[in-house]
């Protein structure tokens, strides 16, 4: 519990961050269907996330060094206000592809400067637990910000208005609080030789889980929406696939800790792959069969991507944890780009309920390649696993929850002497201090 109060203002910044990302990543699919924007450019607005989000994690780092923690904090949470003000007064598909740009990069920023605050505050016997309510707290505020639009509706101003007051507010807890600021950001870096031979099936799964689960969070809210689904009912079924997924974590994970994780990967991705393919098969209505494969979709699309990390850092040497999980992290994010276009293009062909074949193809193809490096290559020694850690959604994934996680290596990171100052040249230590001891 003092740890938990020790970060409680951290975690109510992240919190409102997380709420109005869920309102935010929702609203668009359903109102943009219902303002008759076309499906590729509904798909270009997932598109667009997953730019903005890799580019705030490879340029916000640089941001930071130069004016501190509190103030990119702010910069960040008052354009991701703007953003959805515009993606109001600008209702045109174009814009809103440029605009979710913006919002993927505020949103990636912001998160990677919380979390790396909890990283600060964290020593090593309360990282792991540190680390676990946070996954909760995302959790729980994602989906009920997913619950608010269920409330709300998508119609006229008001969804739109909490969710900027939510990003606004995310800004109070950190300008006003004691703890002090850590080091400087790390940018995510991308070395495909090290993560290859770390773990091939790693670089599948994570384009694949990119692919899968960049169309399903992006265009199933359009699916709901073409099928007449009211937007209640659209943010049920968001939430319940998003829960089932995390609640299935433990203990699939926990079996992934006593058996080859890659059969695991396999049973998953089949499971995956079969709801998908039995909701567009028997395309059911607003009814229990529905809710259940959404669920069954959930519960396997979004655990693979924690397992295959898992894996990965099974066969990572001493240390490079980080780099191979950072690799990961932007083939995934390679996949979110590519998903929801090729998504798009199948549901304007075949129908709405084609979005599903995406889905199905890469978690099966995700099987497959399970299934050959098992042939290949032996599995880790048990007792040589780390033990499986819970992850949080693709989506918010960061550089900084990766060096947050308890399995991280905990090296002291060096930066070169002109990012030393982590407000900048220009503003000193005094500036520093002003910044590390606001008054509450």
């Amino acid at each position: 519990m003092s740890q938990v109060v020790k970060i409680s203002a951290l975690l109510f910044s992240s919190a409102l961050l997380m709420i109005a990302g869920g309102m935010h990543g929702l609203i668009l699919p359903v109102r943009g269907s219902e303002e008759g924007f076309s499906l590729i450019s509904l798909g270009l607005i997932g598109t667009g996330w997953s730019i903005g989000f890799i580019s705030g994690s490879i340029l916000v780092p640089h941001l930071v060094r130069q004016v501190g923690h509190i103030r990119a904090y702010a910069v960040m949470a008052a354009v991701a206000c703007m953003t959805i003000l515009f993606n109001l007064i600008l209702v045109n598909d174009w814009a809103w592809i440029f605009l979710r740009v913006f919002s993927g990069f505020c949103f990636a920023g912001a998160a990677m400067i919380v979390e790396s605050w909890l990283n600060e505050v964290s020593d090593n016997e309360s990282r792991g637990t540190t680390f676990s309510i946070y996954v909760s707290v995302t959790l729980f505020a994602s989906t009920a910000g997913q619950l608010i639009i269920a409330a709300t509706g998508v119609a006229g101003y008001i969804p739109f208005v909490l969710a900027a007051i939510a990003y606004i507010g995310a800004v109070l807890p950190t300008a006003v609080t004691r703890t002090p600021q850590p080091v400087p950001l790390q940018a995510v870096s991308l070395d495909i030789g090290l993560l290859y031979r770390t773990s091939p099936i790693a670089v599948v799964a994570a384009f694949s889980v990119g692919m899968a689960n960049g169309a399903f969070g992006t265009l199933a809210p359009v699916y709901g929406t073409e099928r007449g689904f009211s937007t209640a009912t659209i943010a049920y079924l968001m939430s319940l696939a998003f829960i089932a997924g995390a609640i299935a974590q433990i203990p699939l994970g926990r079996l992934s800790d006593r058996i080859d994780r890659r059969k695991v990967l396999m049973g998953v991705g089949m499971i995956g792959a079969a709801a998908g393919l039995l909701t567009m098969v028997l395309n059911p209505g607003d009814n229990a069969l529905l809710y259940l494969f959404f669920a069954l979709y959930g519960m396997a699309a979004y655990s693979l991507y924690a397992i295959a990390v898992a894996h990965a850092n099974d066969f990572a040497d001493e240390g490079s944890f980080g780099k191979v999980a950072s690799g990961m992290l932007l083939v995934l994010g390679s996949g979110q780009m590519v998903g929801p276009i090729i998504a798009s293009m199948t549901m304007q062909w075949f129908g709405p309920a084609a979005m599903f074949i995406t889905p199905i193809i890469f978690h099966g193809a995700l099987a497959a390649a399970a299934f050959l490096r098992m042939r290949v290559r032996e599995a880790a020694p048990a007792e040589e696993r780390a033990p499986f850690q819970p992850m949080p959604g693709e989506r918010t994934m960061t550089s900084e929850t990766l060096n947050f996680d308890p399995r991280s290596d905990e090296t002291e990171v060096e930066f070169p002497e002109d990012v030393v100052s982590d407000a900048g040249p220009e503003t000193d230590v005094q500036t520093q201090e002003d910044d590390r001891n606001v008054p509450l």
